[in-house]
């Protein structure tokens, strides 16, 4: 077992979720909230929890790309409750409502206002609550992320982003991972595997987040189809657990066009898309698009894959089920023009390695449509 210290404290293995209350009790929660999601409550594993945790009260109202909303919704119930912390439990979208909602703890709303893009992180202190973020799934990092993305009120989906969004504490328990679907494994696999890439190509000078952001591709090229083919592979789960981990762990130096992108997307209500399945779809590209600027990272990058990252990245879509394309998930032409004008704004927009404009955007769009 590793006690990691590099931007938060992050307690790594198998079966530490039986140290939860221990955890727990550290901060001084005795109350805590239990952000998540109704499809793993049906999984038994809420219940599991809450019998370690009798004084914890849970919402299970998190959407599949969360909103202001929902994130009120949850709020109030912390306070009705008499809640003193936040359990975040699931995938991205249960760590970043947990986020939000413990921003709320100690800031008034609405949330647009605390938004990287309207200026926010100079408005976001650390009174806040304790939270401690509990991953199910190995893809957004959330765990180790100082961003929550949420669809705002006025219906953009947008990051809030700030050192004192960070959780607390990490719990990382690969076995918790075990029961995804080989489907749902896939789509968060390539969100971890797509946070490794564009991190790395992002220009900020970080050269330990570099490496980090390498040794994590490495392990999810390794593990993604082995632990697709055996959920309950102890080491494919460990090394999907550390991909998603690393990538976040990098994201101090930006994301990029795959992510100015895949937000906006991920706001169209009519479609609710998976983040990590857009991700994949759009990632080849975006390598192309980056690959003049990148210089010598894109052999780098070839030489760890096997060969042209964006022809590899392609043929992992077509060997796990990805869609062929944009279209096939139900993007329009129109939609994909709003997309491009929206992703200007992204915070993500200004830290790709090639500055996009918004026709070379929509060039994207339509080269993964």
């Amino acid at each position: 077992m590793s006690t990691i210290n590099y931007l938060t404290r992050i307690e790594f293995g198998e079966g530490e979720i039986a140290r939860l209350p221990e955890f727990l009790a550290g901060l001084g929660v005795k109350r805590p909230l239990i952000a998540t999601d109704k499809g793993l409550v049906a999984t038994g594993l809420v219940a599991r929890v809450q019998d370690m945790l009798p004084g914890a009260v849970v919402f299970d109202g998190t959407p599949a790309n969360p909103t202001e909303e929902a994130v009120i919704a949850a709020h109030a119930i912390y306070v009705a409750e008499g809640c003193d912390g936040i359990v975040g439990l699931g995938g991205g979208s249960s760590l970043d409502l947990a986020k939000a909602v413990r921003l709320l703890t100690g800031h008034e709303g609405p949330l647009e206002q605390y938004t990287a893009v309207a200026g926010g992180v100079a408005r976001i202190h650390g009174r806040i609550c304790p939270m401690i973020a509990v991953p199910t799934t190995s893809g957004t990092g959330s765990e180790v992320g100082r961003a929550a993305v949420i669809i705002t009120a006025d219906g953009r989906k947008l990051g809030i982003l700030s050192g004192f969004m960070l959780p607390s504490i990490a719990l990382c328990d690969p076995e918790l991972t075990y029961g995804l679907p080989p489907r749902l494994t896939a789509a968060t696999g390539m969100d971890a595997i797509s946070h490794c890439l564009e991190t790395y190509m992002a220009p900020a000078f970080n050269p330990p987040a570099e490496a980090i952001a390498l040794h994590g591709l490495d392990c999810g090229m390794r593990a993604l189809e082995r632990a697709m083919a055996d959920g309950t592979n102890r080491d494919a789960r460990r090394d999907m657990m550390t991909c998603a981990l690393e990538g976040a762990m990098a994201f101090q130096k930006g994301l990029g066009a795959v992510h100015a992108l895949t937000h906006p997307l991920g706001a169209i209500r009519e479609l609710n898309l998976h983040h990590g399945t857009l991700n994949a779809v759009l990632m080849p590209a975006v390598l192309r698009f980056n690959r003049s600027v990148i210089g010598a990272k894109w052999d780098v990058l070839a030489a760890r894959m096997g060969g042209a990252p964006d022809e590899v990245i392609e043929a992992l879509n077509r060997r796990i089920g990805m869609p062929k394309g944009l279209r096939d998930m139900g993007v329009t032409e129109a939609m994909m023009e709003q997309v491009s004008h929206a992703a200007l704004k992204d915070h993500c927009h200004g830290t790709n390695p090639r500055i996009a404009t918004q026709a070379e955007y929509l060039e994207i769009l339509h080269n993964a449509a």
